[in-house]
């Protein structure tokens, strides 16, 4: 058990793509806890699939490094807006915070948003301009810009007063001054002892800590972590659980886990300052108390921002239900996001009035939503999206609808495009400048609904040379009516197996979502009209064929490649009156009647 004094939390954040997890990697490699030819894998903290396969941290991750005398607990933290409700839980567990900001792009959307929570909090962030190594790096300028959003956020003097030390995660070396020799990350292992305060605490007071992550294991259940507030806690103690509504219980450690490196390890006790996982307390929640019987305390419970989008699940009703996957009924789709609700509290999860077979769900945007059916899917789910909402709300009579800061990056012959289509979204411009090198930097607030469906768009109107980041800013009056997706849909009229001749006839019409030999069912999404309106299409005919043989040679069937989703693409890809069906293996668009006659009677309703 370590003495407070000689302990640090820290915390990483920053923007997406800012390097907290490749700098993460070069800390752990140089303090040595690998085994001499042990294979260490590139960021090596992103152990979740999807994490490895999209290239962002999703969910926070601890780990320990011992330096000197002392015991470093390092928290990565997810660069994405979406995953924001991560690092707002894990600040709290955290006596300081390196706030790592790009050498050349400077602060982003998500580095303010993080520094804001980390201010309000009142810790005192260490400051750390990585890519420093890249060509067109200006890491003096990037520290300018961060001492203006220090201002800017209403930072105290103290915080204003912040440590900050110039940095390459990549190539594993951090400097006091552009002028020194680059080595090692020694530097920044030193300035997190001096300029990271030890936790408060007290060994000596009765033991207190709160859950901030719910983890589960197979043989113990439940499991709480957390930073111990205060006293010291060993195998089979027993401790008082205080629920947000105040209800206690009596419980007895079972088992206690620490981290170093990537490893979780068992301990027979820890102390105040230490960051844990205490098993033996089955009923376990987010925020809940965890204190010594002999002094029950009841500590405020973890506060997150509201989610702005929601979809809602339903069970899938389509004539290919259970060919693919194994739960499609809606007890098990209930169960299922029930339990996700229990250990991820920053997604809302509520029954629908009136409806038994869908069940809606709130989250931060739609990859955080993406991130949570693609799991489903993987664990044999089936199930039916439908298009997202965003969420609004009442105040004083006035609706009012989820705003979003939006930063782009563009080459300057395209920005005109994006502030005409951004504008159309009822986008206002908030900043506009363009760089000697020709690259236009904007700020925008933008409705929520505005930016649902566009980044696909932005990509393709920016030749793939854009870049496009959002946050959510605040509530603001409803701005109107804004238009939906310019082109119809083809929609299948029967079942069958898609057929080349077919779709090479088709083709003409817009572009297709299917190939040869794809199975298709009546009212089925099989390609995007070249007009406005949806059109019913065979997609199953096949050529008439006689024995009469043809005097010239028939044409051959050149088919271009049919357009494919991926989960987030489809979520925003589709109507009001359609489904994404999402299974194991595939991914289709469907009307939410299937029949020509259903639909006709919903158009006339």
């Amino acid at each position: 058990m370590h003495d407070p004094k000689q302990i640090r939390n820290i915390a990483i954040i920053a923007h997406i793509d800012h390097g907290k997890t490749t700098l993460l990697d070069n800390l752990l490699k140089q303090s040595n806890i690998f085994r001499e030819h042990e294979k260490v894998p590139e960021r090596v903290m992103d152990s979740f699939d999807q994490e490895r396969e999209r290239g962002i941290t999703i969910f926070a991750k601890h780990t320990c490094v011992y330096y000197k005398d002392f015991k470093i607990n390092i928290i990565d933290t997810p660069g994405h807006a979406d995953f924001s409700g991560e690092v707002e839980r894990v600040l709290g567990m955290v006596n300081s915070v390196l706030l790592l900001i790009d050498a050349q792009e400077g602060p982003m959307p998500q580095t303010r948003f993080v520094l804001s929570q980390a201010l309000k909090m009142g810790l005192k962030p260490i400051v750390v301009l990585n890519k420093i190594d890249r060509p067109h790096a200006a890491p003096d300028r990037a520290l300018n810009q961060a001492f203006d959003l220090f201002l800017e956020l209403g930072a105290n003097d103290d915080q204003l007063d912040f440590s900050y030390i110039y940095a390459s995660g990549f190539n594993g070396y951090a400097i006091a001054k552009l002028t020194d020799t680059p080595k090692d990350l020694i530097p920044l292992f030193d300035l997190i002892l001096t300029a990271a305060p030890p936790p408060p605490g007290t060994l000596e007071l009765p033991f207190l800590m709160q859950a901030a992550t719910i983890s589960y294991d197979d043989y113990v259940g439940r499991q709480a972590c957390g930073r111990i507030l205060e006293g010291k806690v060993s195998k089979g103690d027993q401790v008082t659980r205080v629920d947000r509504n105040g209800n206690r219980s009596q419980h007895k450690i079972a088992k206690i886990e620490g981290h170093l490196g990537l490893k979780k390890i068992e301990v027979e006790s820890a102390g105040a300052g230490d960051i844990v996982t205490l098993s033996g307390i089955p009923e376990v929640d987010i925020g809940d108390t965890l204190s010594s019987p002999d002094q029950i305390v009841q500590l405020p419970p973890i506060t997150l921002a509201e989610p702005t989008v929601s979809v809602e699940f339903c069970v899938n009703t389509g004539p290919f239900a259970g060919k693919d996957g194994k739960h499609i009924t809606m007890n098990k789709l209930r169960e299922r996001l029930l339990r996700e609700k229990r250990a991820n509290i920053s997604l809302k999860i509520e029954e629908i009035p009136d409806r038994d077979d869908a069940i809606r769900v709130c989250g931060r945007g739609e990859l955080h939503l993406a991130v949570l059916i693609e799991t489903m899917r993987r664990e044999n789910f089936e199930v039916a999206i439908s298009k997202p909402k965003v969420i609004t709300k009442e105040v004083d009579g006035v609706l009012m609808e989820p705003m979003e800061r939006v930063h782009v990056e563009v080459p300057e012959n395209f920005s005109g495009t994006v502030i005409d289509d951004l504008s159309r979204r009822k986008g206002e411009m908030r900043a506009l400048t363009t760089s000697e090198h020709g690259l236009t930097t904007m700020q925008f607030l933008v409705p929520t609904r505005g930016l649902m469906g566009y980044r696909n768009d932005f990509l393709t109107r920016t030749s793939g040379l854009g870049i496009l980041t959002s946050i959510f800013e605040t509530f603001a009056p409803w701005k109107g009516e804004m238009a939906g997706r310019s082109r119809g849909v083809l929609i299948s009229n029967s079942g069958g197996k898609a057929n080349g001749y077919a779709l090479f006839n088709l083709q003409e019409r817009g572009s297709l979502f299917v190939k040869p030999g794809d199975e298709v069912y009546e009212g089925m999404v099989v390609g995007e009209h070249s007009r406005d309106n949806d059109l019913v299409v065979n997609a199953t005919k096949a050529k008439q064929l006689t024995n009469i043989r043809a005097a010239g040679s028939d044409e051959n069937i050149l088919l271009t490649p049919p357009r494919k989703f991926t989960l987030e693409q489809a979520i925003d890809y589709i109507a009001d009156d359609e489904l994404v069906e999402v299974t194991p293996h595939f991914v289709r668009l469907r009307k939410l009647c299937l029949t020509e006659n259903e639909r006709k009677r919903a158009g006339r309703n």
